[in-house]
């Protein structure tokens, strides 16, 4: 479902502490799924990491609003592949993050982000938008599955000294 009044641009200075509340939310879903990688209650980001984001242009932010109030963010990062003997030249847009607030999840807003990064991407020349969902997060994987995006790698690991 679709809401038709959300609206996407760029995000600004005045979204930073929005962003820096959803920050905690999608961390918390990582730290339900994963307490022995993540902090519940924590952020990976803080505002002046934002500030230096927002300028920098090889990492887009785009955030998603109802009314003029933000509900989803979606981070980005511009990937430059050289080529080499074994690889190709490309550009790739690379999602950091992409999150909606729980309260509004499912309301059409990561489809609207995902849109505009996707159309972002495509406007730079991009080869393809890459990101990294967590296994713990099945909600994520069903989200990016049904907007079209498929499995190209699998991150595998093996706990060697687990956390007590």
């Amino acid at each position: 479902m679709m809401e038709k009044d959300l609206r996407v641009r760029k995000a600004e200075v005045k979204d930073i502490p929005r962003i820096l509340d959803l920050l905690v939310q999608v961390n918390h879903v990582h730290a339900v799924g994963r307490p022995d990688l993540f902090v519940d209650g924590k952020r990976k980001y803080e505002e002046e990491d934002l500030r230096r984001i927002l300028k920098d242009t090889d990492s887009p932010v785009f955030v998603c609003l109802k009314e003029d109030y933000v509900i989803g963010y979606c981070m980005a990062e511009i990937v430059r592949t050289k080529k080499s003997k074994s690889v190709t030249h490309r550009t790739d847009l690379y999602i950091d993050d992409l999150c909606v607030d729980e309260k509004i999840r499912k309301s059409g807003a990561g489809t609207a982000l995902y849109n505009y990064a996707k159309a972002f991407a495509a406007k730079l020349g991009c080869y393809s938008m890459t990101l990294h969902v967590w296994d713990c997060n099945p909600g994520a994987r069903a989200f990016y599955e049904k907007v079209g995006m498929r499995p190209y790698m699998t991150a595998m690991e093996t706990i060697i000294s687990p956390k007590e």
